[in-house]
């Protein structure tokens, strides 16, 4: 069961003609929402931006969460990245961050992201596509795997964050 007492996403029966690999990532996203909202979403907006032994914050987490996935999925999308998210980027380790913005942020992105990835469900999973600038070789599905095996890494990080910042606020 999942932190909200209900069976993860991927345990839940849904009808969908979303093809397997396509769908475990749709749920990866789902049970990143859930855990990052569980886990979280009671810290406070200084909270969010504690670096407790210099570590990067829960609120650059869910920046680089949110931002890498739109990233990611311009590249299965067959695209490159625009100014907008190449700036974007820079910005991830900003210590302004509020609750309501990063959560906003976060909860569009995955929003989005699973609108954008339903999409390609329907497209080629095995077809080529290049990241980044050195243009390295993937595939559609590479891409989307990766997407959900990198949102669960920093959902990880998030969390030992945030345990170790509220048990800080306990002290």
């Amino acid at each position: 069961m999942s932190a909200n007492k209900q069976p993860a996403p991927w345990l839940r029966v849904r009808s969908s003609d979303v093809p397997a690999v396509v769908r475990a990532v749709l749920d990866a996203l789902e049970l990143a929402r859930e855990d990052l909202s569980t886990w979280c979403g009671g810290l406070s907006d200084v909270e969010l931006n504690a670096r407790p032994a210099g570590i990067a914050p829960v609120a650059f987490h869910l920046r680089h969460i949110s931002r890498s996935i739109d990233r990611l999925l311009t590249y299965a999308e067959g695209q490159s990245l625009d100014e907008r998210q190449t700036a974007a980027l820079q910005s991830e380790l900003s210590p302004s961050a509020t609750k309501e913005e990063v959560f906003a942020e976060l909860n569009s992105a995955l929003d989005k992201g699973a609108y954008r990835i339903e999409r390609l469900s329907w497209t080629d999973l095995e077809g080529k596509r290049t990241v980044g600038r050195k243009q390295l070789p993937t595939s559609v599905a590479g891409l989307l795997v990766h997407i959900a095996e990198h949102t669960q890494r920093h959902v990880g990080q998030a969390i030992t964050t945030s345990k170790v910042v509220v048990d800080q606020r306990r002290s």
